[in-house]
């Protein structure tokens, strides 16, 4: 339980990190959100386009996986979340490379700036949230199998000695019905005096 809470706690904030990030710098002062989702696939351009055909629209539908994935307590999902915002980021990074024909960082405002860090540490936040969730329940699930599976039949390290025998080797009892119990020992017969059927000595 604290596992998932935590877990989700961290993929809500890199999920939240990874939608911010392209309304901020990514390169020489250029917003993410300036930057088309085809420049990632053909080449990085100079156009301006609208809000949902920028970079934006991958880090909001991983926003969405990563709300899905935490109501579900779902690893799987919120890991795909992760995957896609660095993937994104890595892509965008590798175009941006090839236009420019490297990539710098400055403190003067050129080169990579704050939007990249902000995706790039958004996915690696997802990706840790997902490790910290432990997912729907799966050490109840495994707990509960093991305390139905039967236990197994005793192998040759474990002789089986069952009464009466006590010997080692599988049990002599064929019969489905109990073996009659023996009664137990009471001691030697009591002495009750001399025996009257028979007649006196002299």
């Amino acid at each position: 339980m604290i596992r998932n809470v935590l877990g989700s706690i961290v993929a809500l904030a890199g999920a939240a990190a990874a939608v911010l990030s392209p309304f901020r710098a990514w390169y020489d002062g250029r917003l993410g959100r300036h930057y088309r989702i085809g420049d990632l696939f053909t080449g990085v351009t100079g156009a301006h386009p609208g809000l949902f055909d920028s970079i934006l629209l991958p880090f909001v539908f991983a926003a969405v996986l990563t709300v899905v994935g935490v109501a579900l307590r779902s690893r799987l999902l919120v890991a795909l979340a992760g995957v896609v915002v660095l993937g994104f980021t890595v892509l965008w990074m590798v175009r941006q490379g090839q236009a420019a024909g490297e990539l710098t960082i400055s403190g003067n405002g050129s080169g990579l700036d704050q939007g990249v860090a902000g995706a790039a540490g958004g996915g690696v936040l997802l990706l840790l949230g997902a490790a910290l969730m432990s997912g729907r329940g799966g050490g109840r699930l495994g707990a509960r199998a093991d305390r139905n599976r039967p236990f197994k039949a005793p192998g040759s390290a474990e002789p089986d000695t069952w009464p009466p025998t006590r010997e080692p080797g599988p049990s002599v009892q064929t019969s489905p019905w109990p073996e009659p119990e023996v009664d137990p020992y009471v001691g030697p017969p009591r002495d009750t005096g001399p025996d009257r059927s028979s007649p006196p000595r002299d």
